[in-house]
Order: structure tokens, then sequence, then C-alpha cells
């Protein structure tokens, strides 16, 4: 049975890569983890994961580099979907060390003992380096981003996946390694992390409606405008790209922007999440802690690369990706689980 390897399991995209995987293929599931990460994702598949049923988790660190060489020659998985990272652009500007030390060395190490085990071993997997739309940064407003817009770092997590995307070209272009890279745009629905920006929005209204928050939201610089797309699309493609570069029509190294294709300006979110509440006494406040020293403030995409590579286009409707991030955080809070206020 072929495997797929998840790195990043965990997180938001990585657990609903693994359903996707589940529920639309017969193939193995090997998600990769750190031992102390939460598992809140997961916990909806730990009874498979007990039980052995295509589903299995192993513990390495990116950062490590004889973990990955030891977990990549006893697994050997066919597919391998790169999604770990230190993910948040707001804390990289804590951390901006760890952030590159994580996406950078840590895709290097994996790609690097990929490398040497296709030239000793002939392993040859299919791979998926996660890259961002972050990389293209403070791009100038009123042209859409395609695949050849310059890059221009915002954040240390921008500058960090400009590193992990151009491992992931030249470990395909130098080397053969059946790489392909990704540059999604905004995404979200349920599990997506409270750090980001709709997400902490849709936390705050169900964390007021429940009564453990006053009746105000606080938010950081609002000026952006961006699409929005589901994740549970953004897998989709993800999985597709996988299945083209295994049938070679995808080139080694290729690239591709993968967003969403309705438009918000931030302030027609939160407009749209307050909305969908029961409380009309909610208002809105800008919260200085929240705000970052330069912003991506302007990201809106050409899909016509991916779309002309496979047959994909965004099909679940930003407003049903909102009302599910909302239900989640409502159901959360409905089982004790009261986030923090960040």
């Amino acid at each position: 049975m072929k495997k797929v390897l998840i790195t990043g399991i965990t997180g938001q995209v990585g657990s609903q890569l693994a359903d996707y995987v589940l529920e639309n293929t017969d193939f193995d599931v090997v998600g990769m983890l750190r031992w102390q990460e939460p598992m809140d994702n997961l916990y909806h598949l730990t009874d498979r994961i007990n039980r052995k049923d295509r589903m299995s988790l192993v513990y390495a660190d990116l950062n490590d580099y004889s973990a990955m060489a030891r977990m990549l020659r006893d697994l050997k998985p066919e597919f391998i979907s790169h999604l770990g990272a230190q993910s948040y652009p707001k804390t990289s500007f804590n951390i901006p060390i760890e952030t590159l030390q994580t996406n950078i060395i840590g895709t290097a190490n994996l790609l690097e003992n990929i490398r040497q085990l296709k030239e000793t071993d002939g392993y040859d997997p299919v791979v998926h380096v996660c890259s961002s739309s972050e990389v293209y940064g403070k791009a100038k407003p009123g042209i859409p981003l395609s695949e050849e817009t310059a890059f221009h770092g915002a954040s240390p997590y921008s500058i960090s996946k400009i590193g992990t995307d151009y491992l992931g070209q030249f470990y395909g272009e130098a080397y053969g390694v059946r790489t392909f890279v990704t540059r999604m745009g905004t995404h979200s629905g349920p599990r997506r992390s409270d750090v980001f920006f709709e997400s902490t929005v849709a936390k705050q209204i169900a964390m007021i409606e429940a009564g453990h928050q006053a009746p105000i939201i606080k938010v950081g610089n609002l000026s952006s405008t961006r699409t929005f797309q589901d994740a549970r699309d953004a897998v989709r493609a993800y999985f597709m790209l996988l299945q083209a570069s295994e049938r070679g029509t995808v080139r080694c190294g290729e690239f591709f922007n993968i967003a969403g294709e309705e438009v918000f300006k931030l302030p027609e979110v939160i407009e749209l999440l307050i909305g969908m509440s029961s409380r009309k006494d909610i208002k809105v406040e800008t919260d200085t802690d929240r705000l970052r020293p330069i912003d991506a403030d302007y990201q809106m995409f050409d899909n016509t690369k991916i779309r002309a590579a496979i047959d994909w286009k965004p099909e679940i409707p930003a407003r049903k990706m909102f009302q599910d991030l909302l239900d989640h955080w409502r159901s959360e809070i409905a089982k004790g689980k009261i986030p923090l206020n960040r």
C-alpha cells in the first residue's frame, strides 16, 4: 500500500489533508510531529491511529537531521507533503531565528536526506514543498499576483518561506528530486489557528456569545485586501498535484499559486462574521499589540497556472467557510475549551 507522509500533521491543513487522503484513497497516512505537539486536530482520528487502520504517527523534528534520515530510511513513503513549519507571520517577528531555522534549514534537512537516499538507494518519492503566498510580501496593489511576481519579504516568516520556496525549486532542478512548490493564499475554515485574523475574530465572537468576553473584538491592521479559500479546497489541490507529479505531468521544481477567488477587505470579513451572531452589541477596537512592523496588505492571485495543470477550482463558498469557522469555535468553547484571548 502506498504511503503519504505529512509533516505538520497536527495543523489545520495537515490534519485536513489526512482526512482527504483517508476518505478518497486507499493510501496509508503517516503523520510526522514532535512529541509535545497538541493533538486537538487529530482526536477524531485517534481510534484509527490506535487500531493502525491506515493511519499512524512518527515522532521527529525537522531540525534533527539524523532523526529525519532515520524516519525516511524506515518509512520510504511514496508521497511526502511537507507542511511542517513555524507558520505564524506575527509570531515570526518575536522568534525570527527559530522561524528561519525551522522553515529553511528544516526543509533543507528533509530534501538533502531525500537526495542522498535517491543517490544511494534509488528512493524517488514525490515531494510537495509548501511555501506561502506571503513570499510576495508587500506587493503592488491592483495587479493580480502570478507565479512570476517578484518576491518581497514582509516578515521573518515571509523571508523563511522564500528560502523554502527556492529550496523546493533547487532540489528539483539540480538533483531531479520530484518536488513541486505551492504558494497558498489566505485559507481558513474549521481548525484554523486562533492567531490568524479571521479565526481570532470568529473566536472572539464565540467567546462573547458564551459570556467569556466583553462585547468588544480586538483587531490589528484592517487595511488588507485579500482572497479567501477554504483549506479543504486547498488540500484537494495538494493531493491532485501529488498525483500529477507522480504521472510526470508536473516538472521537477515546478511552483504554483493556489488561491481563493472571492475577495474581501478585512472590515468586510468582520461584518460578515458579526452578522452570523445573535449578539447585536459587538464593537470593534484596534489593539496596538496586534499590529506588525510591516504587513502583506495586498493578496490577489492569478490561478491560471494551476488550472492549466490540474482540473481544480475552489468549490466551498467563503460564506460557508466563515460559518464553519465560527461554529468550530462555538463547539470548542461549548466543550469547556476556553481559548486565550490573543
